[in-house]
């Protein structure tokens, strides 16, 4: 076994050496292909992100009548206590929404507005922005209940916009992923191809397939090794020098991930890539 494991060890980095022109080619070709799809993975990333902070914001508000009596206050209350769809509740009494309209209201609106006229409000967070929409149907024409609003088109828009974002994302990644298989594979094919003799004159004199095909996956895992790592080194900068601002910017925990699964795809493109291409060699 010792014997087996050093001859596949030295037939590896032989043929790396040997062929090092495919070999740059394989390990160009898994890094250019690689970091382009973990690039398409921080971005579906950072999108899912700003999704998630922007439902936190979306915001459902139930508006009492100026003179509605503390019995349909506290039931609205109750009610929304316990709804599970609803994430917080925070009430403001009628002053408190009078000395916000004196700050969002021009001086010639609020002026005609008094303290006792201006309505009470419940200022709810939804589980999903979608939720705001049953909310909203549930309080309606409520007794006690003078209005209720939510941000109908706004949240509309953000859902479909965020759903296109990450469908595109998930199908470039896709698209990426399938084109550097397929491009990695022609390459470790033509390398192949260059020594078929050889893995035929191997087969003839007794070889068994798995002492053919282990230095070529080996040699395969190898390429995908490096180019995964050169792969890792450019999302690693983009991620560095391009930082992402706000709402979608990316934690450290988000770039380790998206490395991971950018090294596992690399070496697992690199040898099983090898394995399929030799496989049309081993039959002589």
């Amino acid at each position: 076994m010792r014997v087996y494991l050093r001859y596949a060890f030295k037939e590896t980095f032989t043929n790396l050496w040997r062929n090092r022109m495919m070999t740059v080619a394989a390990v160009l070709t898994v890094a250019v292909s690689l970091s382009l799809v973990g690039s398409a993975l921080l971005l579906k990333q950072s999108a899912a992100q700003a999704s998630a902070q922007w439902q936190q914001g979306t915001r459902v508000t139930v508006w009492m009548q100026p003179n509605a009596s503390s019995s349909e206050i506290d039931s609205v209350k109750t009610q929304l206590a316990s709804m599970p769809i609803v994430k917080d509740c925070q009430f403001f009494t009628q002053a408190q929404d009078y000395q916000q309209a004196k700050t969002l209201l021009p001086a010639d609106e609020w002026s005609v507005l008094t303290p006792s006229a201006t309505p009470s409000s419940f200022r709810c967070i939804p589980t999903v922005p979608t939720d705001a929409f049953t909310v909203q149907s549930t309080f309606t024409n409520q007794p006690g209940v003078y209005q209720v609003t939510a941000p109908e088109q706004q949240i509309r828009q953000m859902n479909h916009a965020i759903r296109i974002l990450q469908i595109v994302f998930l199908a470039l990644a896709a698209v990426l992923l399938l084109s550097a298989t397929v491009l990695i594979l022609n390459t470790i094919r033509m390398a192949i191809f260059s020594r078929r003799r050889e893995v035929s004159v191997m087969k003839l004199v007794g070889a068994t397939n798995w002492f053919i095909r282990v230095p070529f996956i080996t040699e395969g895992f190898i390429q995908g090794l490096l180019g995964s790592a050169v792969a890792i080194l450019a999302v690693t900068a983009l991620h560095t020098w391009y930082p992402l601002h706000n709402e979608f910017a990316l934690n450290a925990s988000a770039l380790l991930g998206t490395n991971t699964v950018v090294l596992v795809v690399g070496v697992v493109i690199g040898s099983v890539g090898s394995a399929i291409a030799i496989r049309r060699f081993l039959d002589v």
